[in-house]
């Protein structure tokens, strides 16, 4: 089991944006840049393009809602998107606020507080539609 089922089942603590029956999106814990999203399928599979092709397109259009309340909840020019799996063997999409290209540099992590990632976290979830 990944660490991201455990999240999903509440083994684990995170900082919760939204869900529903087939996906879930939460907080990075390592941020990039403030408001920095995972969004994951419920189904743990390792690699996003062994999901199925309507799983991919319901997945993608999850994202665009968080997208849409991150962008309404952080200042930023856009939401970048980045897939990369190779941190934790379960399918996710980064949602990363950019004002800048730099702003994506996954070497460079943010050092928020517990309080900052829970009040981003709210702000983004009251604004998912």
């Amino acid at each position: 089991m990944t660490i991201f089922s455990r999240i999903i089942n509440g083994e684990i603590s995170c900082y919760k944006i939204a869900e529903d029956e087939r996906f879930f999106a939460f907080l990075d814990i390592n941020p990039v840049q403030p408001g920095h999203t995972l969004v994951i399928p419920r189904q743990e599979t390792d690699y996003i393009f062994d999901l199925s092709d309507e799983m991919i397109g319901e997945m993608m259009k999850f994202a665009k809602r968080v997208a849409q309340a991150i962008r309404l909840t952080i200042p930023c020019k856009k939401v970048a998107m980045a897939v990369l799996g190779l941190e934790v063997p379960h399918a996710h999409i980064h949602l990363i606020p950019i004002s800048s290209e730099g702003d994506m540099d996954f070497r460079n992590k943010k050092d928020l507080k517990p309080e900052e990632m829970k009040k981003i976290a709210l702000g983004i979830a009251a604004n998912f539609r």
